[in-house]
């Protein structure tokens, strides 16, 4: 359904992977369901980086069509640093579709801003994934980091294909299944900048991971933060965030782009 195109050279600042649906570049951000199954709560997930690697790549939420690229700090591509015992990062890490973590609102659980990005998701599955992959996944439980006094999210699941997807159906069966993951989570997010001079990353509720219940909630709140933005309510730019809201599905939006009359698609090597 969905295919990956590439730009650019691997691991430089002009490197972008863009998303494809029937032969035409469509928004990850935008254009991808949330739910791939409504009444089952299955969702869709972009992968941006693959587990044990170290490349961070996310969703380019500023440009246009929302490909996935490299950040850069300092005018360099950045790279997570391996954190004994672990290498680059230790689950499939990317977003959920059609969600927003809103900038201009303070977390009443959290007490803490949005940090101005679609909601990450840890997949725990036995794929490595690729970077653009859409996976659907069965959410678990989420976390609350504060990262650099922000609120970010991370929510726990599972791909529906994984072998084990049809044992784990809330947080105390990843405990059961998979002992010590939700620790090393925790740790790994407490440490990973800590090579780079950073200090620890703080948490909210302790660490503690909360339910699937109350990560479907989450969900809920960050897919209505970005109808807002989608549909106009909440401006795209002002001065905590400046947004590519060009879409080419949501016909109710103002920023509703035909694919047909659009000039700037590409048309690029695919995967």
């Amino acid at each position: 359904m969905y295919q990956v195109s590439t730009i650019g050279e691997e691991y430089t600042s002009s490197h972008r992977v863009y998303i494809e649906q029937n032969g035409q570049i469509i928004s990850p951000f935008h254009d991808i369901p949330l739910y791939a199954d409504n009444e089952k709560k299955i969702v869709n997930m972009v992968v941006e980086i693959p587990r044990w690697s170290n490349a961070k790549y996310e969703i380019a939420t500023g440009e246009k069509y929302n490909p996935i690229k490299q950040d850069v700090k300092k005018g360099k591509v950045r790279f997570v640093r391996n954190c004994f015992p672990y290498k680059g990062y230790i689950w499939n890490y990317g977003a959920l579709p059609q969600t927003w973590e809103d900038p201009t609102v303070i977390s009443k659980d959290t007490n803490a801003r949005g940090d101005n990005d679609p909601i990450d998701v840890c997949e725990i599955g036995q794929e490595i994934g690729y970077r653009g992959q859409i996976k659907q996944v069965k959410i678990l439980g989420v976390m609350a980091l504060l990262d650099e006094g922000e609120t970010d999210w991370k929510l726990i699941a599972i791909d529906i294909r994984d072998p084990m997807a049809d044992k784990l159906n809330d947080i105390q069966d990843v405990e059961r299944y998979f002992p010590q993951l939700i620790d090393s989570t925790r740790h790994w997010f407490k440490i990973y900048k800590m090579p780079d001079g950073k200090p620890e990353n703080k948490f909210a509720f302790d660490g503690q991971c909360k339910t699937k219940a109350y990560a479907e909630a989450v969900i809920h709140e960050t897919h209505e933060a970005w109808k807002r933005l989608i549909d106009g309510k909440t401006p795209n730019k002002s001065d905590t965030h400046d947004i590519s809201v060009t879409n080419v599905t949501v016909k109710s939006s103002p920023y509703y782009s035909s694919i047909s009359k659009d000039e700037g698609l590409l048309k690029v090597g695919k995967r």
